[in-house]
C-alpha cells in the first residue's frame, strides 16, 4: 500500500535525512511531499540538493519553495549574497558549493526553479511551507511571497478556541478552505515541542532540525510519524543555526 509522507525542513543535513529515510523505509510505492527549506544551517546543502534529485528517479517527490531555497536560488543565479541569508546559514550553503561544476549548479538551479509555492491534493489537503493571508485561499494571494514566509496562518490556528465551532461566524474563514494544511516554516521547538504540531486541522512539520531539534516525516494519512536523532549530535563540530 502506498504512503503519503511530508517531510519538514531539513537545512543542509544530509545525515538526517538519509537517517530518516531509513527510519521510515522508504519504499518505491511511497509519496514523498517535502515541505521546504532544503539548504542553509548545516554543512551539506548542495549535497541535499543532489540528493533529493537522485531520490526523485526512484519515487514520486513534490518539492515545496521555501523562503531558504528562494534566498539560495537567487545567490546561484546571481552570484549576489544577501546579508541576511548569509547570517541565517547562507554561509554554509555557499561552503557547500566550493568546487561544484558548472554543470551541478545549472542542475541545481533547474531544481529550485520547477519548485511549486503549493499543492493541493485531491483530499482537498494543502501543503505549503508557510501559510498564506487570502481568506479566499492561496490562488488569490496577492504577494507569492507569503507562500515562504507568512506566519499569520500558524498563529491564527494556534490562537483559535478549541471550543469555537466551524459554523460560528467568528471561525476564521482560512481555517474552513481545506481539510488539512501542512506547513514547516516555524520550529515546533519554539514551543519546546520536539514532535509534530497540530493546531486545528493545521499540522506544522518543522521540528526545528537547523537548530537543536530533529527532521521530521510524517505519515499524511495516519499521522505515525518518525523522527532523526538531533541534528546537532549528526554534525558535532557544527554551528547549524544556533548561535
Amino acid at each position: 500500500m502506498s504512503r503519503k509522507i511530508v517531510i519538514g525542513d531539513i537545512h543542509g543535513a544530509l545525515k538526517a535525512l538519509e537517517q530518516l529515510i531509513e527510519r521510515f523505509g522508504l519504499k518505491k510505492s511511497d509519496e514523498l511531499i517535502f515541505i521546504g527549506d532544503f539548504v542553509d544551517g548545516w554543512s551539506e546543502s548542495a549535497q541535499v540538493i543532489d540528493y533529493l534529485i537522485d531520490l526523485e528517479k526512484t519515487n514520486r517527490c513534490i518539492f515545496i519553495k521555501g523562503n531558504h531555497d528562494a534566498w539560495a536560488e537567487e545567490w546561484l543565479n546571481t552570484d549576489q549574497a544577501d546579508s541576511e541569508w548569509v547570517r541565517h546559514g547562507g554561509k554554509e550553503t555557499i561552503n557547500s558549493y566550493e568546487g561544484a561544476s558548472k554543470e551541478q549548479i545549472e542542475n541545481h538551479l533547474w531544481f529550485f526553479s520547477k519548485m511549486p509555492y503549493y499543492v493541493r491534493d485531491r483530499d482537498n489537503r494543502l501543503f505549503v511551507h508557510a501559510g498564506f493571508s487570502s481568506m479566499h485561499g492561496p490562488d488569490q494571494e496577492h504577494f507569492d511571497s507569503n507562500f515562504f514566509w507568512d506566519r499569520t496562518l500558524w498563529e491564527l490556528a494556534l490562537a483559535t478556541d478549541n471550543n469555537l465551532k466551524k459554523d460560528s461566524k467568528f471561525y476564521p474563514k482560512r481555517l474552513k478552505i481545506y481539510k488539512e494544511v501542512f506547513i514547516g516554516h516555524t520550529p515546533t521547538t519554539n514551543y519546546d515541542i520536539e514532535i509534530p504540531m497540530q493546531a486545528h486541522n493545521v499540522w506544522n512539520v518543522d521540528t526545528g532540525a537547523a537548530f537543536r531539534g530533529r527532521l521530521t516525516a510524517l505519515d499524511v494519512e495516519t499521522k505515525k510519524y518518525w523522527q532523526s536523532d538531533p541534528v546537532w549530535k549528526l554534525y558535532p563540530n557544527e554551528n547549524g543555526r544556533n548561535k
